[in-house]
């Protein structure tokens, strides 16, 4: 079996990515080629977009959000994700089982003994009137029958896992500071979301895995559930194995892939990038190792926004007054100074809206 070395993997990840060559795909297009991007940070999905798609226009992301052909939702390891209507709706019951146990598990005990079922039908009754509510204010709705958990475990339960939101714009949209306001998927939409699959079957499970390895790959099987969070996807990497070609990384796991997915020479150079905090290319795998130094693995959960030098990170950035000022990780040649000066330029263009030009390479 073929087995791929650290930067073969890294080169197949940037182009999966679109992070290798800006790509002409419409915004909409592209956010479901992604699967969607980790949006907890409602601004940071302009920048991921920004580094991927040639001379794009917050503005066609503004229009998706309002016309609702992408929506902000709890999804992927219960974290907001900003995914394309239809994925949201389709994907959604696949993940009910994760949700909910991801949030008991961080409120077990305050809310143990507390009837789900219930609890989510008083809830959709609650809401049914579509009215845009913050978390605390549907937990108010619910704490006259539920006094017991408090307001922030009820709320996070309700709307994070039983029953399917939204966060509604403006919040997400570009250079706009909104508070959460939350509505139910299906009233935002216009339909509930698909119902769960029949015991036995997993075409959701299925569907995951191709759209996973087109995004991702190649991956190992625990890249993929590190992605989704979701239990029970080796049945559905089972049922697809037979579409599937198989590699080794450098440490013997096995590596799924589609065949024909590109998968670059490790030697193609790659430019510099600018990514904003969590993104996919960094948080989509069990092993980082194919961007991301183990010495600096904690930048990619701290909410640090990071520069790739030929592929790998290199740097953190920040954005202040109109500069984006870079910290390197390590010495960097004159040409790479070069050349993370010039992109971090047009980035403080992008994000100043053709204000400034300043960057700092502290």
């Amino acid at each position: 079996m073929t087995v791929l070395g650290a930067r073969a993997l890294n080169r197949a990840t940037l182009a999966r990515q679109l992070l290798l060559d800006r790509a002409a795909t419409p915004v909409l297009d592209a956010v479901a080629h992604l699967c969607g991007l980790q949006a907890q940070e409602p601004q940071e999905p302009f920048a991921g977009l920004w580094s991927r798609l040639r001379a794009f226009d917050p503005a066609v992301l503004d229009g998706l959000l309002a016309g609702r052909k992408v929506v902000r939702t709890h999804l992927m390891r219960r974290t907001v994700h900003l995914v394309t209507a239809g994925d949201a709706l389709a994907w959604r019951a696949r993940h009910d089982a994760m949700l909910r146990q991801r949030v008991l598990g961080t409120y077990r005990r305050e809310l143990d003994g507390t009837d789900l079922d219930e609890l989510a039908a008083a809830a959709r009754a609650a809401l049914a009137d579509g009215e845009p509510r913050s978390m605390t204010e549907i937990a108010r709705m619910l704490a006259g029958r539920w006094p017991g958990p408090g307001l922030r475990p009820l709320g996070e339960l309700v709307v994070a896992a039983l029953v399917p939101m939204v966060q509604l714009p403006p919040r997400g949209m570009w250079r706009v500071r909104s508070g959460v306001r939350n509505a139910p998927l299906s009233v935002w939409l216009g339909r509930d979301v698909d119902p769960p699959a029949p015991p036995g079957t997993d075409p959701v499970g299925e569907v995951l895995v191709r759209r996973y390895l087109a995004a991702f790959g190649p991956a190992a099987s625990a890249d993929l559930r590190a992605w989704c969070g979701l239990a029970g996807l080796p049945a559905a990497v089972a049922a697809v194995r037979g579409e599937l070609v198989s590699f080794r990384d450098e440490r013997g796991r096995e590596l799924l892939d589609l065949p024909d997915a590109p998968r670059p020479d490790p030697d193609t150079p790659a430019p510099v990038r600018f990514l904003p905090a969590f993104d996919n290319a960094i948080l989509g795998y069990h092993d980082r190792g194919r961007i991301i130094d183990d010495a600096h693995r904690g930048l990619s959960v701290s909410g640090a926004r990071v520069v790739l030098v030929d592929g790998r990170v290199t740097a953190t950035w920040t954005q202040d007054a109109g500069t984006v000022t870079v910290t390197p990780l390590r010495d960097l040649t004159r040409a790479e100074r070069t050349a993370v000066a010039e992109e971090g330029a047009d980035l403080a263009s992008f994000l100043s809206g053709g204000d400034s030009d300043r960057v700092r390479i502290s």
